[in-house]
């Protein structure tokens, strides 16, 4: 199990220097003077020269990108230029914001989408079967930034019963909060939710046709004990796979829900490093986003290899 982490860890370390590697380029890219930016059109040139200076911004690009390496093996992520703060404690200060709406919203999905796909599959070719399967298509087809706009005219706008903005506050009472959180949580979720019901009834549909199922229902074992001991236990897997991948979308899809619902996450602070041309806010919340990927993806695969022995990471079959 060591070895396979290890093993992770180090594969790991090529992916994250390609995406820091992209990512630098690409803020350059981005149209317009962080320098000039943040004095504002009414600056003066040698003002703005005397920014750039100050932020590296005058040094050749090559030079610029061998500084932010160093200082990322340094453990240190630049200056936020636009909050005028380190950049790692402040993406870790949003972090919970974040935190509390995709792990809510991979709640949900865990607690609807598994039963449902799990009944379809008993009832497959049934009304329910057909009902929540197109639901699930419908769910996984509907873009996230449509979905909120929608969200927020009906249950904001037009009918008033729900909060649109912000997070609310622990000072008001937990059901601030939780009405705060409502729309965007159930945004998020809608995605997950809907995959999570497709893969689990396509899992199950598999596991309850094998030989062995037939057999423990031939011996008189209850229905039950036959779906949720047996069946489910072997159907786990790719739900398991399909789970921590939903984990990290909705991770980067709280990017467009936190804009739309002006929830005060990592999500928010990209959108406003992109729009002030932060370069190391920028480049530091896209690497942070990509070590939760690589995180994600690890614990899936000691999870996949827990609950499934018989797959051998090392390897790379069955043993």
């Amino acid at each position: 199990m060591l070895r396979t982490i290890l093993k992770r860890v180090v594969q790991a370390i090529p992916v994250l220097f390609v995406v820091i590697t992209v990512t630098f380029i690409l803020t350059r890219l981005i149209p317009g003077d962080p320098a000039l930016t943040m004095l504002g059109p009414q600056a003066t040139a040698q003002a703005v020269e005397a920014l750039r200076e100050r932020l590296g911004l005058n040094l050749p690009l090559w030079q610029q990108f061998i500084d932010y390496i160093l200082g990322v093996f340094q453990g240190d992520f630049g200056w936020s230029t636009s909050y005028n703060t380190d950049v790692m404690p402040l993406i870790l200060s949003r972090l919970p914001a974040t935190l509390s709406i995709t792990l809510t919203s991979l709640v949900i999905a865990v607690i609807i989408g598994i039963p449902i796909g799990v009944e379809s599959a008993l009832k497959q070719n049934t009304w329910f079967d057909y009902v929540f399967m197109v639901l699930a298509l419908v769910g996984v087809s509907m873009p996230i930034f449509w979905l909120g706009l929608m969200l927020v005219l009906t249950f904001s706008v037009n009918m008033g019963l729900l909060p649109s903005m912000g997070m609310g506050s622990m000072a008001n009472g937990i059901g601030d909060v939780i009405s705060h959180m409502v729309l965007p949580v159930f945004c998020l979720a809608t995605i997950p939710t809907s995959t999570i019901a497709r893969i689990s009834r396509s899992s199950m549909l598999d596991t309850i046709g094998s030989d062995y199922i037939k057999s423990l229902r031939s011996r008189g074992i209850r229905e039950t004990a036959v779906i949720w001991k047996h069946a489910f236990k072997n159907a786990l897997p790719p739900i398991v796979t399909v789970l921590g991948m939903q984990l990290a979308s909705a991770f980067t899809g709280a990017i467009l829900t936190e804009s739309i619902f002006s929830w005060p996450g990592i999500g928010t602070l990209i959108v406003n490093a992109v729009n002030s041309r932060d370069y190391s806010l920028i480049q530091g919340t896209v690497l942070f986003t990509a070590v939760v990927f690589v995180v994600v993806n690890l614990i899936v695969d000691i999870v996949y290899t827990l609950i499934n022995p018989r797959v051998s990471y090392e390897g790379g079959g069955q043993d």
